[in-house]
């Protein structure tokens, strides 16, 4: 059954969405555009980009070292709500789950996950449609929304 109110309509504060999306190639090259026209918007938006290019950075390195399928490519979503900016990286490995673990002390790899669990806010992973996942974090902006007058 619809039914109809009536009033006043409460007024929401418009809020800008920012966002950024690319499509990479799996490879070296890829993870490295990644970070670096990462660092590019942020830089557009005015925002900063420490932590968040060290953050995108090893997220996109492990998408195409561990979650690589030959042929298939990785998404990188940034997007800023508020004072929140979120990092997504997708990858084709649903199967491969990320687990930060202790590399050994003269290991030349394996701290990614823990640099970014130590970097960001927030951190996680999401199961996506087969064969996807995403792996996301959010780190503030230091900037609050600015709320235009009425």
């Amino acid at each position: 059954m619809n039914q109809e109110i009536s009033g006043p309509t409460p007024r929401l504060a418009a809020v800008p969405v920012r966002n950024f999306s690319l499509q990479l190639s799996s490879t070296p090259r890829g993870a490295r555009l990644a970070r670096l026209l990462a660092t590019e918007q942020l830089r557009t938006w005015g925002l900063p980009s420490h932590p968040a290019e060290l953050i995108v950075a090893e997220l996109a390195a492990n998408a195409v070292t561990h979650g690589r399928v030959s042929g298939r490519d990785f998404r990188l979503l940034l997007y800023v709500v508020g004072d929140t900016l979120r990092i997504e990286v997708t990858d084709t490995r649903g199967d491969r789950l990320p687990c930060p673990q202790q590399a050994a002390p003269d290991a030349e790899s394996g701290r990614g996950l823990l640099l970014v669990e130590a970097l960001a806010d927030r951190w996680g992973v999401v199961p996506g449609p087969p064969p996807r996942k995403t792996v996301w974090a959010e780190v503030g902006t230091g900037s609050r929304p600015v709320v235009p007058p009425r």
